[in-house]
Formats: structure tokens, sequence, C-alpha cells
């Protein structure tokens, strides 16, 4: 009997950049949960005149047109502080502000109108290229923009007129929506309107706050030069809420400089009129904003609406919180039982949500420094909260602060929850894999699961 015969394909030779195919796919199919989440949502991002002047603004603009792309319903609210600054400048104008607001008179508007449009222009500009060998290759975005502000003079006040400096008085939520309906992105800037016919200058942050608040947006993004703001301010966690947010504002330890407290102050106002999620990202960071979007650890500083957890290290005054949570899931055998004398000296190693004095979840971060590797520990939820995503933030905390000490790894060992951590990054793993100390007090009736992570 014959047998078909059949050509086998030859095996090809390993390439030197597969590990890099291979992450590109990781993060691909990482960044998936996160694009279905955003597809038909709404984004309102405010891209300060500073950023123009950055290396990194083309590809920023880029990264916002692929948000639209994906789906985003786009809205950007442009400043352009710096710009005028320079068309004042060039015409020979002196800058007047009172109380950190420009007064803008006359022949100051000439040079607002001029260093707006130049900028709008640029922005349009960059957002219409299409040229196949760009990122926007295809992209094919439509903006569109208009007099979409109303606006009010803010008159005499400190007894100076400001002129046309003016304030918001309405958002035409109806033709914005009408606009993201028809797939465009809107272009908004710090200029308004009144039914007058005057024009006036306005607080750029201020536009985009009122316009997030009036579009019930999904996300405000508010992008700043430098890095993180959590990056910058030590034990500042990546997710606050806006209680945590107010603290930071009137912090006089690590005071903040006037630009940021606007930023911060603008995401807390959007926050606390309802848009649930505010992200302060660097606009200097080439890829920040996709990464605080589309992935789970982020890049910028988050403001929950939605919580009014504070995250931190514990103090000696946590300890009872702290033993209210462990001690009845040591009880039911889920967590090694453990010492009151053993949490307090290692209490500074534990990290706590506390909600209105109540500690509502907790766990530890113990580091094997020598071997770049720490271990996560008693995590514990109280029963009132959970599966309200509370461990889910502790563990961006702890990965946060293992990478800040320089570990590569995290391991856990767990003999009743292996697949929430398996859910969440971590693979299993042998005991040899353990640090030598950790090994060598591993309990082997209680025959714990051990499970690593590596952190990128």
């Amino acid at each position: 009997m014959n047998t078909p015969h059949t050509a086998s394909k030859p095996h090809a030779p390993a390439r030197d950049d597969e590990p890099r195919h291979a992450d590109m796919v990781a993060s691909l199919r990482a960044s998936a949960p996160y694009v279905h989440a955003h597809r038909g949502r709404t984004f309102v991002i405010h891209v300060p005149g500073e950023a123009a002047a950055s290396p990194a603004f083309t590809d920023l603009i880029y990264d916002i047109a692929l948000l639209a792309s994906l789906g985003v319903r786009l809205v950007i609210v442009f400043g352009a502080r710096p710009q005028i600054d320079a068309a004042l400048a060039d015409a020979g104008l002196e800058t007047h502000f009172v109380d950190g607001v420009r007064v803008t008179d006359s022949a100051a508007l000439a040079c607002v109108k001029r260093a707006v449009g130049s900028l709008q222009m640029d922005i349009e500009a960059l957002l219409s290229t299409s040229l196949a060998s760009t990122p926007m290759g295809g992209a094919r975005i439509v903006t569109a923009s208009g007099n979409l502000v109303t606006a009010r003079p803010v008159g005499i006040a400190g007894g100076i007129d400001h002129g046309h400096t003016g304030e918001v008085r309405r958002i035409d939520v109806a033709s914005i929506n009408a606009h993201l309906e028809r797939g465009a992105i809107v272009l908004m800037s710090c200029v308004g309107y009144s039914p007058s016919g005057e024009i006036f200058n306005l607080y750029a942050e201020e536009v985009a706050t009122a316009t997030a608040t009036a579009l019930s947006a999904d996300k405000f993004v508010v992008l700043h030069p430098g890095a993180a703001l959590h990056e910058r301010f030590a034990d500042t966690p990546a997710e606050l809420d806006t209680y945590a947010a107010r603290r930071l504002l009137a912090a006089e330890s690590a005071p903040l400089q006037s630009a940021d407290r606007a930023r911060l102050q603008a995401a807390i106002n959007a926050c606390q009129a309802g848009v649930a999620r505010a992200h302060l990202v660097s606009f200097d960071t080439d890829g920040a904003l996709l990464r605080e979007l589309y992935s789970r650890d982020g890049a910028g500083t988050m403001i929950a609406a939605d919580t009014y957890d504070i995250t931190r290290t514990a103090t000696a005054d946590d300890l009872g919180g702290v033993l209210a949570l462990i001690e009845p899931l040591a009880e039911a055998g889920i967590l090694v039982a453990r010492s009151r004398e053993q949490i307090e000296l290692d209490i500074e190693r534990y990290i706590v949500l506390e909600r209105d004095g109540l500690i509502t979840a907790c766990c530890s971060l113990m580091p094997y420094a020598d071997e770049g590797v720490g271990e996560l520990a008693c995590v514990a939820v109280h029963p009132d909260y959970r599966g309200q995503d509370r461990a889910e933030r502790l563990l961006v905390e702890v990965e946060r602060r293992a990478r800040a000490s320089g570990l590569t790894r995290i391991f856990v060992l767990t003999t009743k929850t292996p697949h929430w951590f398996v859910e969440h990054g971590f693979a299993p793993a042998d005991l040899d894999a353990l640090p030598l100390a950790k090994r060598a007090l591993y309990n082997y009736q209680r025959n714990s699961a051990v499970l690593i992570k590596r952190l990128k």
C-alpha cells in the first residue's frame, strides 16, 4: 500500500529577536482586558502647553490617536500657557498675574488667539498624519472643535480688572457627544465665548475639569512633566483616594509646586464631582499614557473616587487591627499562626488599607535582599470588605515596593488560594526556588504550594 508523501517543514533556527517577540505578544495579551474595558468609554485628557516642547510630544499625540483607534471616545483639552508667554514676549508685552491668574487685556488677548490657534493647528497636523511609515499609518483621524465652552468674565478681583480673563460657565455636552458619536476626537482649548460674542482666556485645568465633570467621563487624564507624582514623594502610593490626595495636597513636609498642586486639585475636583478615575501621567516618559491605561501596574498616579481606603505602612498602633484580620484566618488554617510578639517586631514590614480608622486589609513583604526575592505573606481582608479588589490593591503596592527595593521576584506559600495568585501572574515553583533561609523553615506537614512572580 502506498502512503502519501508529506514534506516536512524544516525547523527554523532560533532567532535573536524571539525573546523580544515573546515580550510583545505577552504585552498584547496582558492589555486585552483593558482594551475591552475601555472601548466605548469617554476619556478627557488635559494636555498642558509645556507638552508641546517635550521631545516626546509627537509620540504622545500618536499614542492619543491609538486610544481612538482602540475605540475610546476622546476629548483633548490643551493649555497654552508657555505659548502665550512667548507670544507676549515677542510682542514686547508684560505678563501680569493676580493670585496666579493672568490678567488679559485687549493686547494680551491678541497674543492668546495667536498662541492657541497655532498650537491647535500643530496638534491637528499631527493627528492628520497617515503615512504608512509612521504609527499613524492608515489611522484617518477626524477632529472636531468650536464654541463648546460658554464663559463669563472674572471681572474685577482684588481691585484689578482682569479684562478678557474668564471662567467656565457651561460646557456644550450635546455638541461634544454628537462629535464623539461620529468618531471624532474633540479638541478644546483654553478659550471660551460669551453669549454676547466676547472671547475669554480661561484656565485650562478648569476647562478640562468642567468638561470631564459635565460629560461624566469614565477617566480624566492630567498630563504633567517629569516623573510620576508618587515617584517624587516618599511613601506616596500609586493609587490614592480623594482623602489621601487632599492630605498630599496639604502636606508641609514635601510641599508640591504650584503647577503640581493645580493638577492634583483638578483631579480631586473631578473625582468629587462624579468622575470615577483621574490619572496624573508624565508626558515626558515614553509610552506612559498607554502603560497607565492598558497595564495592571500603570505608569502614573491614580486618584479614585469610589474608595476611601488609604494604603500605607503599618505602625505599632495598627497591631490590634492587623491581629484582628490575621488571627481568624490562622485559626481556620488558611494562614500560618504568628504570635503577637512576632507581628509586633515585623510591623514595619506590613502594609495596610485603612478606612476611617478601620484596618480593612493587610499583608507583609519580607525581603531576602541577598537573593533578590521577597515573600508576600499574611494577605488578609476584613470579612465586610471581601470581593472589592482590596487584595489586588495590596499586591500592586507590594510589587511597587519590591521593585523600589531592588527585588526581582516575590513568592508566596499558600494552601487555600493558589488559583488567585496564578490569576495574578504567579507561577508554581519547586522548593529549590525559595531562599535558603525560608527553605530551611518550610513546614512539610502543611505542604504549602510555592508560587513565584517575576517583576518586570
